[in-house]
């Protein structure tokens, strides 16, 4: 563990079944367990490996879907059973960072320092990486929520921009590149995404957000009330499982047992279980930023610290592209085994074979090519973006169990 985090816990929200990397991402397997960059490591195993680097492996705790439990334990086993957060159905980005971060504060205390960390990012630059994260652990020390602002490449319209304020350098001393949010803006068309970039005081919104348990979840408490009382409803009863577990663990130990074979957490739910039904069904379903981040933003309690390292989100098949090595002169990119595909007077595509049969490209030009099992994507590589519109379709065909 890096020196000067011992007070930091990393949050992981794995959700979402990443519609626009179909046939690839599904349901039941979506694309945050998949390795995507044919590195030997999924999406999820890099975002914790990176941030148990920083904080130490019994710092980071992940929130995902029940459904998504088994998988997640079996890629991650270093993970303790109680370090991850099962959520009986998606109620987006704020309930599950606000559960994790309530649970610890009862754990741990409430001046513990908690951070979300989305598990389908991709970072490159660890240093660069580490100092941003120590800069915003430190603001938010100072009790701001803090945000990690992206510097931004190119003018993008597929993500939010931050609008950098006044710095806090004099105020947080161990941050000095952290600056005030002036105000968080919603995904641009061109035009202004170019005029943003020539300013030079904007920043991508990656969803990167540090913060104090207590700041959350006083904040939560005075703006939604009703989220919050749910959340500290099952928070309680998370908690009131692990004291009966402890307590079968010390008792285990005391008959000179191994209490990792006779003692399973999954055995003491009871009280978790009963909460959960009651509570989150109902829950408000709305995401971190607008919530939390947009509004303490206008009151002046929101920093952003800047990213200076690579980052992407891999949000479509191009994005994937971006990030795979081209396998002939003709920038031809294969996510899997190359051998599965044969060329001929193609170029520029993006090809994901199913490892069953060869896919044979002749003069294909720009096109994006999954293979799998149960479904063929074949669509231009212009519109990949617009491969969440097929799910629907596909949806409103009654195919569902294609999803």
């Amino acid at each position: 563990m890096t020196n000067g985090f011992d007070d930091f816990y990393a949050i992981i929200p794995a959700g979402g079944t990443g519609t626009r990397l179909w046939p690839l991402s599904r349901e039941d397997k979506p694309k945050f367990l998949y390795d995507l960059l044919g590195q030997g490591r999924t999406l999820i195993q890099s975002t914790f490996d990176r941030l148990a680097t920083i904080a130490g492996v019994d710092h980071v705790c992940i929130s995902t879907g029940e459904r998504h439990v088994a998988a997640v334990r079996e890629q991650l086993p270093e993970v303790d059973s109680g370090h991850i957060f099962a959520e009986p159905s998606p109620r987006d980005s704020t309930a599950a960072i606000a559960l994790a971060t309530a649970v610890l504060a009862r754990r741990h205390g409430g001046d513990i320092i908690v951070g979300s960390f989305a598990a389908d990012h991709v970072i490159r630059g660890k240093v660069a990486f580490i100092e941003a994260v120590r800069q915003a652990v430190a603001t938010a020390r100072a009790g701001y929520v803090t945000t990690i602002g992206i510097a931004a490449s190119r003018p993008s319209t597929a993500f939010g921009y931050i609008h950098e304020g006044t710095s806090l350098a004099e105020q947080v001393p161990d941050a000095p590149s952290a600056v005030l949010v002036e105000r968080f803006v919603e995904k641009p068309n061109a035009v202004t995404a170019q005029a943003y970039l020539s300013t030079g005081e904007y920043r991508w919104n990656a969803g990167m957000f540090v913060m104090r348990a207590d700041t959350l979840l006083d904040h939560l408490r005075a703006a939604k009330p009703q989220l919050a009382h749910a959340i500290d409803a099952i928070a309680e009863a998370i908690c009131d499982d692990d004291r009966a577990h402890d307590a079968a663990v010390a008792a285990a130990v005391e008959r000179g047992e191994n209490p990792r074979e006779t003692v399973d957490r999954a055995d003491f739910r009871e009280r978790q279980d009963e909460a959960m039904g009651r509570w989150w069904p109902s829950m408000e379903k709305i995401a971190f930023d607008y919530a939390v981040a947009e509004p303490l933003s206008v009151a002046g309690g929101v920093a952003m610290v800047p990213g200076d390292f690579g980052w992407d989100d891999i949000g479509d098949f191009n994005s994937v592209a971006a990030l795979l090595p081209s396998v002939n002169e003709r920038n031809i990119k294969v996510l899997g085994s190359v051998d599965d595909v044969e060329m001929l007077d193609s170029a520029g595509d993006v090809v994901v074979p199913s490892g069953s049969r060869t896919i044979a490209l002749l003069g294909v030009n720009d096109m994006v090519v999954v293979d799998t099992p149960d479904a063929l994507l074949i669509a231009p590589r212009a519109r990949s973006q617009e491969v969440k519109a097929m799910v629907r379709h596909l949806e409103q065909s009654g195919r569902e169990e294609l999803l």
